[in-house]
């Protein structure tokens, strides 16, 4: 058996020969049907535009005010980074560190490792620190939770409607696009690229050899 192409299920541990997957087909486990994983080949295209998307709306999440509150002839408007400034102004230390990586720094470290990562694989080479980009990524994955930062806005801003006048601003629908986006970004599976890189590195392998023998051809013919 070539240990070279098998593949382990991550809730049995039962060993598999890694079938080769077409189209939008997916592999399970014959023992307790577990997703092994899915062909992500047409997916790559359009998984990497909706990562650039989240990229460019990401942006203008964190860099616009999200409320704009109107009370008593006065007006404030507070965004993300704005609210992180006034939690560690106020000895709110590690609320403001909590918040920051969980809405901030875990979301766009894995969208800019998946985009490092799917522009490579999509270009046809395994770019370096492959592995290690991909595990960062499913560490950083549980950890990015926009959408409950997103779902206490909301409540927020129930809240505040009976006190003050509340105008959306232009962070709150990018950070509602975002959540919508992200959730498409996470049903992707980054596991699958391991085996497009595996694929890209057997056909490197075969090119190789094949411009081997064609210069030990030539080189026999020359002599």
């Amino acid at each position: 058996m070539n240990h070279e192409n098998l593949i382990a299920c991550h809730e049995c541990d039962a060993l598999f020969r890694k079938p080769r997957l077409e189209g939008k087909s997916s592999a399970h486990c014959r023992r307790c049907g577990a997703l092994l994983y899915r062909s992500a080949s047409r997916q790559l295209d359009g998984i990497c535009a909706l990562t650039l998307a989240c990229l460019f709306t990401f942006v203008i999440a964190q860099g616009f005010p999200i409320l704009e509150l109107e009370t008593g002839g006065m007006t404030s408007r507070t965004s993300l980074i704005g609210a992180l400034a006034t939690l560690w102004t106020s000895d709110m230390r590690i609320v403001a560190a909590m918040v920051f990586c969980s809405t901030a720094l875990f979301p766009l470290t894995e969208l800019a490792a998946l985009l490092y990562v799917l522009v490579a694989i999509r270009q046809g080479y395994v770019p370096p620190g492959f592995n290690r980009v991909l595990r960062a990524i499913q560490f950083v994955r549980p950890w990015g939770m926009i959408e409950v930062f997103m779902l206490g806005v909301l409540i927020t801003i129930v809240k505040m409607v009976s006190l003050a006048r509340v105008i959306p601003e232009a962070a709150l629908f990018a950070f509602g696009a975002l959540t919508l986006m992200l959730v498409l970004v996470v049903m992707f599976d980054p596991r699958t690229l391991w085996d497009m890189a595996d694929e890209i590195k057997a056909r490197r392998g075969a090119i190789g050899a094949h411009a081997r023998r064609g210069s030990l051809h030539k080189k026999r013919a020359t002599s």
